[in-house]
C-alpha cells in the first residue's frame, strides 16, 4: 500500500526538477547570449529583442526570468567575474613573492580575455556605460584587485612605502591602457593582442612598491605565450547549443543522466511521450547535438538502443543539476 504514495512522491521530484532544469538551461542561454550581444554589437545594440533571439528563448521567458536588460547584464557580469575570479585566483595561489604572484594572475587574466576578445569588451567597456547596478558591481570587483595591488606595500623597504592609494592609481592605469588595446576592432584571425602587455604593465605596477630596478626586470622577461584556450570558449558546454531546452527536453536528457545505457521505451516512459516516432526524433536531435550517444547495436542487430551522455552533456547536466541543488 505504501509504495504507490512513495512512487508518486518520486515523480513529483523528479519532474519539480526536471522543470528546475529548463528554467535554469534558459537563464544560462540568455545570460551567454547577453554577455555575446553587448560584447559584440554594444550596449545600445543589445535589446531585449536581440539577446532573445540569440539565445532561441522567448520574450515573454526573458521577463520571467529577468526584470529588464540591466538585470541580465548583471547576470552577465556576475557570471564573467566568477568564471575569471576562478582561474585568476588559481594562478595566484602558487608559492613565491607577492610579485612574481601577481604576474602569474595578470598573465592568466590577459590570456583569458585574449581568448575571448567579446567576452573581454563586455566586461572592460561595455560594462562602465551600464545602469548604477552594474556600475556598483564593477566597481566592487576592481576594488577586490586594488585589495592584491595594495599588498604591495608590504614588499617595499621600510619607509619607503608609497601611499594606499597607489594601488588605486596603478589599477584604473592598467584597466585604460586594456580599455584601448580592446577599442581596436574585433578580428577572429588578429585578436587584440593582450598577453604582450604583461612585462609593461607589471612594471608599471611593481614600480611604486619595488623600484625601478625590480620595474626593468619585468620589462626584460618574456611574454608569456598565449595558449589561445579560454575557460569559456571551447570548454564551455553552453556555448552555441543549438537546441531549445523545454521541459520534455529535461526530463529525457535527466533520465538518461539517472539510467546510463537506458532504451527508447524506458526514455518514453519517463518522458510521457506516446509517440515512438516522437521519441525517436528527439533523441536523434540530441545526438545529433552530440548531448547523447548511442553505445548499444541498435535496429540493425534487432537489440535496443543504449543511451548515454556525452561529455558535453554530462556537463550541462551537472552545472544545471548542481545551480539547482544551490539554489
Amino acid at each position: 500500500m505504501s509504495a504507490r504514495p512513495n512512487s508518486r512522491g518520486a515523480s513529483v521530484a523528479r519532474a519539480n526538477r526536471q522543470g528546475a532544469h529548463v528554467v535554469e538551461m534558459q537563464r544560462r542561454r540568455l545570460v551567454h547570449a547577453v554577455v555575446e550581444v553587448v560584447g559584440e554589437h554594444g550596449l545600445e545594440a543589445a535589446t531585449v529583442g536581440r539577446v532573445c533571439e540569440q539565445a532561441g528563448v522567448s520574450r515573454r521567458t526573458f521577463y520571467e526570468l529577468f526584470g529588464d536588460r540591466e538585470e541580465c547584464v548583471l547576470a552577465g557580469f556576475d557570471a564573467e567575474v566568477e568564471r575569471l575570479g576562478e582561474h585568476v585566483g588559481s594562478a595566484a595561489a602558487g608559492s613565491g613573492r607577492w610579485r612574481e604572484r601577481l604576474r602569474s594572475a595578470l598573465a592568466c587574466l590577459l590570456e583569458e580575455l585574449e581568448a575571448q576578445p567579446t567576452v573581454a569588451r563586455f566586461c572592460v567597456i561595455e560594462t562602465a556605460r551600464a545602469g548604477p547596478r552594474v556600475l556598483e558591481r564593477r566597481r566592487r570587483a576592481l576594488d577586490a584587485l586594488v585589495v592584491a595591488l595594495d599588498a604591495g606595500r608590504g614588499e617595499a623597504r621600510s619607509g619607503s612605502e608609497p601611499p594606499s592609494l597607489t594601488a588605486q592609481g596603478v589599477m584604473a592605469g592598467a584597466v585604460s591602457v586594456i580599455h584601448t588595446r580592446l577599442l581596436e576592432p574585433i578580428n577572429d584571425s588578429a585578436p587584440p593582442r593582450l598577453v604582450e602587455l604583461t612585462g609593461p604593465l607589471m612594471a608599471m605596477i611593481v614600480h611604486p612598491y619595488l623600484g625601478a630596478a625590480a620595474a626593468r626586470r619585468e620589462l626584460e622577461l618574456p611574454a608569456p605565450r598565449a595558449s589561445r584556450r579560454s575557460s569559456r570558449g571551447g570548454a564551455d558546454p553552453f556555448r552555441g547549443l543549438p537546441i531549445r531546452f523545454t521541459y520534455r527536453t529535461a526530463l529525457v536528457l535527466g533520465t538518461i543522466a539517472d539510467e546510463p545505457g537506458t532504451s527508447n521505451r524506458n526514455v518514453a516512459e519517463r518522458a510521457g511521450i506516446v509517440d515512438e516516432g516522437q521519441v525517436s526524433r528527439l533523441l536523434r536531435r540530441l545526438q545529433d547535438c552530440e548531448l547523447i550517444e548511442n553505445r548499444g547495436d541498435g535496429h540493425a542487430r534487432g537489440e535496443p538502443n543504449a543511451w548515454a551522455l556525452t561529455q558535453r552533456g554530462a556537463a550541462i547536466h551537472a552545472a544545471i543539476d548542481t545551480k539547482v541543488a544551490t539554489g
